[in-house]
């Protein structure tokens, strides 16, 4: 069907390839230019790889940088991930012996072989678990890192036996050493992997970090890296670093610059021209391996493929894009000096956010990626608008700035600090936005957050009672009409009150101890032992919000908590003046710091009494609550459902695993926490299948986001639905209000993880 709604785009490729073929000093060239890993430019090499015109365009348009199309969706070819690995990090006197080592390996020896320069290793030097031997080094003293990987021990080891034999006669700092033990060669990795992150940790502020990719033929890897040190130096870049992957003659190196300067522009302009003649013409090397060829090297495409190649490229870009719609500029660009325009500046703008490097890691995981901004996008517009401030320029741009960016900066940003997790340099956007939110704090705002700190216990009763009025209101109208009057209303005020949705809870209820479960717990301590103690506190949220119309198991938590505790034969302490607790997070996440950390030192005191000074376990029935205290209740021993019921129920009750299918969300704070396997275990302990969706991170519900700023909740779990099996009847959390929006969107009832606990064991 393609051939024949796009013939014109299809006999042009055929064209294209005719000419190639019948010209043999490009069709050799291309050969030639992909001995080694080249990136720059288009994928000529599809022309001489294939015939048919649409495997040639398929594979044009891997590389193509948006510049040809849009590719929707992709399918991987898996390779097998041996499970018997060995890494050793060799030292050499200095970089040509490294070189000269990395040419004596292959890939059907090696798995991986990565160099690394002095200064690369003096970055990583000072971190945590590095080996001490680094800060001896010479200042010559360079790298290589291998891998070796086996179907078995016996394969394993004669691979090493290999590699040792192949490199006996090129000296070594010291002798060459294979481990096989995952935790010191995972070690050994993560010098390798801290590199980029330490450089940009380590970086002047205002300054970004650029980061260049080349390759040579592998035969002059030595030579070629010798000569880029000495250009590095030449220009100034002493602190520049130089690493690669080695076997594919596959170099990175990087530097920090501050572009806001005249000199250094033309500084880099220099470096620049002298790196391009030195791999381009000196080692006929490629000017992108890796990288995309971007803006930065798009005038440099002609001059490493010649002219032929070159014009039919362009036919390329003409034949897909006639009118240079797509990604305009990038790849083929006729400004010569377009590398030198449009360079990012790194203005200052928060002690939190002025490390990023703009590297983009942060956006997949972002919960409000397919709705506003991401992380890195907040933090692009923050540096644009204190720049603004502090230089006084373009006032009406600064006013436009700082009144759009509160709906996509701020009113959408869950602030639950997963692009943490996957930022090089660990930078968390959500507490910038946090902060962000405290200078929006008025007096009289301030003045209603602590009036509500001070009255939990009336605050938390109108809640409840408000919850249970809405609950009956549904009872008597239905879901249709309630949803109908409810939107309506919400219309009406142009969002100023929450959305009610079907899986609104009723209002929660306050926990007691019953006389059975106290003689049960009792019963369970074996004669002359202590007892089994554990501080139970359930959070204000749970309180406050009980179970919904539609939930499966219409007890309490704190019933379902109690009776799980009591079946492993606890004896549990509920702290006093329990109403007026809470963990302070609801204020810290809307940037009220000092009121959040009042309630905590308040409900931090009452724990450590009700605990004895912290000899018993505390529990929290809420997951992000959990997480808060822990950051700043250092002296007590607090665990949320899962970890608790992981590390001190499993062999204390008795499971009937049953067959059904259940999902389970494992919340942002749990993830942070690194509770994704316990989760699964506890779950897998009580169910047969257990399904845990991959595309689903952050919920988006974020606290009373998911009732004022719904949109974020129904982008992040759009696809929630649809990865869940048919037979799959419930879901399982460990928060309230994450388990109200998870219920919303897949259809079925998300409860807390204890429910499914309870239903399946016995003491």
């Amino acid at each position: 069907e393609f051939v024949t709604t796009h013939s014109q785009w299809v006999d042009e490729i055929k064209k294209i390839r005719d000419e190639i073929m019948a010209d043999q000093e490009l069709a050799t060239l291309i050969l030639h230019k992909y001995k080694i890993k080249n990136t720059t430019g288009y994928s000529l090499n599809a022309f001489v790889d294939f015939e048919d015109p649409i495997n040639i365009i398929k594979h044009l348009m891997i590389g193509s940088e948006g510049t040809l199309g849009f590719i929707s969706e992709i399918t991987y070819h898996t390779v097998i991930e041996h499970a018997h690995k060995a890494s050793a990090l060799i030292i050499y006197p200095d970089m040509e012996q490294a070189c000269l080592a990395v040419q004596e390996l292959d890939r059907e020896t090696v798995s991986a072989a990565e160099l690394m320069d002095r200064i690369s290793l003096k970055t990583m030097e000072e971190k945590p678990g590095m080996p001490d031997y680094l800060k001896t080094l010479s200042p010559t003293a360079t790298a290589l890192l291998v891998e070796v990987r086996g179907i078995d021990p016996e394969s394993l080891g004669q691979k090493i036996k290999q590699v040792e034999e192949l490199l006996k006669e090129i000296p070594t700092v010291m002798p060459i050493y294979f481990t096989a033990v995952k935790a010191e060669y995972e070690n050994l990795w993560n010098i390798r992997k801290g590199i980029f992150p330490a450089v940009g940790a380590i970086r002047v502020l205002g300054t970004g970090v650029v980061i260049e990719d080349v390759a040579f033929p592998k035969e002059n890897l030595a030579e070629a890296t010798l000569a880029l040190r000495e250009i590095l130096d030449k220009y100034a870049y002493p602190e520049a670093i130089i690493y690669g992957h080695a076997l594919d003659g596959n170099l990175h190196f990087i530097f920090t610059q501050d572009f806001s300067r005249p000199e250094n522009l033309q500084r880099y302009e220099s470096l620049t021209l002298d790196v391009t003649d030195l791999v381009v013409t000196r080692f006929g090397g490629s000017l992108k391996a890796e990288h995309g060829t971007g803006r930065n090297m798009a005038p440099f495409v002609e001059r490493e493929w010649g002219k032929k190649a070159y014009v039919l490229m362009k036919r390329l870009k003409a034949n897909f894009d006639q009118e240079n719609l797509l990604n305009p500029g990038v790849i083929m660009n006729d400004n010569p000096h377009v590398y030198l325009e449009n360079l990012k500046n790194m203005p200052q703008a928060h002690e939190i956010i002025d490390r990023c490097t703009n590297c983009g890691f942060c956006q997949n995981i972002c919960t409000s990626k397919n709705l506003t901004f991401t992380p890195r996008q907040r933090i692009v517009i923050q540096r644009e608008i204190h720049e603004l401030r502090r230089s006084g320029q373009d006032q009406e741009l600064l006013a436009r700035l700082e009144k759009d960016f509160d709906y996509p900066g701020n009113q959408t940003c869950a602030v639950d600090g997963l692009c943490a997790t996957t930022c090089p340099l660990a930078i968390n956007t959500g507490d910038y936005i946090k902060v962000y939110r405290s200078q929006l704090v008025t007096p009289t705002t301030r003045w209603i957050a602590e009036s509500i700190a001070s009255h939990m216990t009336g605050v938390t009763g109108i809640l409840r009672f408000g919850l249970g009025a809405v609950n009956g209101v549904h009872g008597v109208l239905g879901t249709k009409v309630m949803v109908g009057l409810t939107q309506g209303a919400r219309k009406i005020t142009r969002n100023a009150i929450p959305l009610w949705n079907p899986w609104m809870p009723k209002g929660g209820t306050v926990p007691t101890m019953r006389k059975d479960e106290n003689r049960l717990n009792k019963s369970k301590t074996s004669k002359g032992s202590s007892p089994l103690k554990v501080v139970y506190f359930p959070s204000c949220i749970s309180r406050s919000m009980g179970v919904a119309k539609n939930d499966l198991d219409q007890r309490a938590l704190s019933e379902a908590m109690l009776s799980v505790l009591a079946k492993a034969g606890y004896e549990v302490i509920i702290p006093a003046k329990m109403n007026e607790l809470c963990c302070g997070m609801p204020w810290e996440s809307k940037g009220f710091f000092e009121t959040a950390d009042k309630k905590s030192s308040e409900l931090e005191k009452v724990l450590f009494a009700a605990s004895e000074g912290g000899k018993y376990p505390i529990l929290c029935d809420t997951s992000p609550c959990l997480y808060r205290m822990k950051r700043v209740m250092d002296s007590l021993k607090l665990y949320e459902p899962v970890e608790f019921i992981h590390d001190f129920l499993l062999d204390r009750l008795i499971f009937n695993q049953t067959p059904e299918t259940v999902a389970v969300h494992v919340t942002c704070t749990s993830l942070k926490m690194k509770l994704s396997n316990k989760f699964y275990t506890v779950a897998h302990a009580c169910a047969e299948n257990v399904v845990m969706p991959k595309d689903v991170q952050c919920c988006g519900f974020a606290g009373d986001r998911g009732f004022t700023v719904p949109e974020l909740n129904n982008s992040a779990l759009a696809t929630l639905k649809d990865s869940l099996p048919r037979d799959c009847m419930a879901g399982y959390s460990n928060s309230r209000t994450c388990e109200i929006g998870l219920s919303l969107h897949s259809g079925i009832s998300y409860q807390s993880i204890v429910y499914l606990v309870d239903k399946c064991t016995k003491s």
